[in-house]
C-alpha cells in the first residue's frame, strides 16, 4: 500500500512542513543517529498496564493503516514503499534533501536535476538501485560512490555529462550495470574510470560523444558481458587498433551493438562497421624501415640537393647572360 507524507520528516522524528520548510537540497546530507527502542523508553514514566487500544497499533502498522517507522521520513512528491522511494517525474530541480535511511532503491528519473551534492548517499548504506536518467547531470562530485557498497545498477542516461572521472566508481565493488549512454556530450572516458568494478556485466556507452576509448579502461573488467559502444563519433584511427583487437577476442563473451558502430573517420574508413576492422586495416601503422629503406632515403636526399644547386647555377648563369645580352643592345641603339 504506497503512503505519500504531507511533510519532509527527519529521522530523529522532527517534522518539517508548512512551519518550517525546508529548500530542496538544502540542507545538508549527514547520517543522523537513530534513536534505540530502549533508549526511547528508559526516559519516559512508567504508562501503566497496557490499554486494549494500543495493543491494535502493531496490527495497524502491519497492514499499511499506521506508517512504520522506517516509511515515515518519505519526502514531498515523492512514493514510498518496501524500501523504494521514487520521486521521478515530479520536475525537482535538486535532490530531496533527506530520504528513509533504509532505502534501497531510488529514482529519481525525469527530472531537471543539475547537480548532486557531495556525500549525498552516505547514509544510505542499503541502497541497490539508483536511477538518476534524463535529468541536466554535468558532473558528479567526487565520492559520491564512496559508501555504495551494496549499489548494483546505476542509470545515468539522458544527461549532460561530459566526462568520467578516474575512481569514480571505484568503491561501488558490488555494481553490476552501469548506463552511460545518450550523454551526447560526453567526450572523455579516463582509463581507470571502471577500476575495480569485477562484477560489471552490462556497459552503455551508446550514442554519446566518444571519438576513442582507452583499452585500460576496459580490460580490467573481466565479469563484462554486454557492452554498448554504437552512436559514438568513432575515430578509427592507429589509437584505436588495441581496443578493437581486444573487443573481437572477446566478441564471443561479450555481446556488443556490432551494427550500431561504425567509424566516423579517417575518411578511408568512414561508415565502416567499427567490428569490421581486421589487422590489414591497420598495416600502415605498423611499417617500419630498414637500414635499405634509410640509406635510399638518404641517397634521393642527396640527389635532390645536387640537382638543386645545379638548377640553381644554371639559372644565375642564364640570369647573367640575359643581363649582359640587354646591355649590350642598350650600347648599340645609342
Amino acid at each position: 500500500m504506497r503512503q505519500r507524507r504531507p511533510g519532509l520528516q527527519q529521522a530523529d522524528g522532527c517534522v518539517l512542513g508548512p512551519e518550517a520548510p525546508v529548500p530542496m537540497g538544502s540542507v545538508q546530507h549527514h547520517c543522523c543517529p537513530q534513536p534505540k527502542m530502549g533508549d526511547a523508553w528508559a526516559h519516559r514514566p512508567w504508562p501503566g498496564p497496557p490499554r486494549p487500544a494500543l495493543l491494535l497499533v502493531p496490527l495497524l502498522v502491519a497492514a499499511g493503516v499506521i506508517p512504520s517507522d522506517g516509511g515515515a521520513s518519505c519526502p514531498v512528491l515523492c512514493t514510498c514503499h518496501n524500501q523504494a522511494v521514487d520521486c521521478s517525474g515530479q520536475r525537482l530541480f535538486s535532490v530531496p534533501p533527506e530520504l528513509p535511511v533504509d532505502t534501497r532503491n531510488l529514482s529519481l528519473a525525469h527530472n531537471r536535476i543539475a547537480a548532486v551534492p557531495p556525500g549525498y548517499l552516505t547514509c544510505y548504506r542499503e541502497l541497490r538501485v539508483l536511477s538518476l536518467r534524463n535529468n541536466s547531470l554535468v558532473e558528479l562530485p567526487a565520492g559520491l560512490f564512496l559508501h555504495a557498497k551494496r549499489l548494483a545498477h546505476l542509470d545515468l542516461s539522458y544527461n549532460n555529462l561530459s566526462h568520467v572521472p578516474a575512481g569514480m566508481f571505484q568503491a561501488a565493488h558490488s555494481l553490476m550495470r552501469i548506463d552511460l549512454s545518450h550523454n551526447p556530450g560526453l567526450h572523455r572516458v579516463h582509463p581507470r574510470a571502471f577500476q575495480g568494478l569485477a562484477q560489471l556485466r552490462d556497459l552503455d556507452l551508446s550514442f554519446g560523444g566518444l571519438a576513442f576509448l582507452s583499452l585500460e579502461a576496459l580490460e580490467g573488467l573481466p565479469g563484462l558481458v554486454t557492452l554498448q559502444i554504437g552512436g559514438n563519433p568513432w575515430v578509427c584511427g592507429c589509437t584505436m587498433e588495441p581496443l578493437l583487437k581486444w573487443l573481437r577476442n572477446r566478441i564471443q563473451r561479450c555481446t556488443a551493438d556490432s551494427q550500431l558502430a561504425e567509424c566516423r573517420g579517417p575518411p578511408e574508413v568512414e561508415g565502416a562497421p567499427l567490428f569490421s576492422l581486421t589487422e590489414e586495416s591497420f598495416k600502415a601503422c605498423h611499417l617500419t624501415l630498414t637500414l635499405d629503406d634509410y640509406l635510399f632515403i638518404a641517397f634521393v636526399g642527396f640527389v635532390v640537393s645536387i640537382a638543386s644547386v645545379a638548377t640553381n647555377f644554371l639559372l644565375g648563369i642564364t640570369a647573367n647572360c640575359c643581363h649582359r645580352w640587354s646591355k649590350a643592345s642598350e650600347e648599340e641603339e645609342i
